[in-house]
C-alpha cells in the first residue's frame, strides 16, 4: 500500500501564494503518475495537474495552467503544488493522489491511492 499525507494548507488572502506538499510513504517504489485535485463544497473533485515518475511529463487543467505549478522531489518522495495568484474561487479541499502506471490521466477513477486532503480557504 500507498500512504500519501497532504500538508502546507490555511486561510490565505487573495493573490497570496501558497505552496503544498504531499508526503509518500510505504510502497512508493510502485508509483508512477501523482496528481493534485480539488474539491469544493457541493461540486464534483476537479483536477488540477499530474506528473509522471520522472518529473519529465505533466498535464495541468486549463482552469489553473499559468497559475499552479505541479513538481515533486524523488528523493524525499514529495509531491508539490505551487499556487499562485490565489482567487476566493480556488477555496476547496485539496487531495493528492497516485497510480501504478503511465497515463496523465485527469480522471478521478484512475487514481488507486488518495490523500486525506488539505484545506486552502483564500479570502478576499
Amino acid at each position: 500500500q500507498v500512504q500519501l499525507v497532504e500538508s502546507g494548507g490555511g486561510l490565505v488572502l487573495a493573490g497570496d501564494f501558497l505552496r503544498l506538499p504531499c508526503s509518500a510513504s510505504g510502497r512508493t517504489f510502485s508509483i508512477h503518475d501523482m496528481a493534485w485535485f480539488r474539491q469544493a463544497p457541493g461540486y464534483e473533485r476537479e483536477f488540477l495537474a499530474v506528473i509522471s515518475y520522472s518529473g519529465s511529463d505533466t498535464n495541468v487543467a486549463d482552469s489553473v495552467r499559468g497559475r499552479f505549478t505541479i513538481s515533486k522531489d524523488k528523493a524525499k518522495n514529495t509531491l508539490y503544488l505551487e499556487m499562485n495568484s490565489l482567487r476566493p474561487e480556488d477555496t476547496a479541499l485539496y487531495y493528492c493522489a497516485a497510480k501504478n502506471y503511465y497515463s496523465l490521466s485527469p480522471q478521478t477513477y484512475a487514481y488507486r491511492f488518495w490523500g486525506q486532503g488539505t484545506q486552502v480557504t483564500v479570502s478576499s
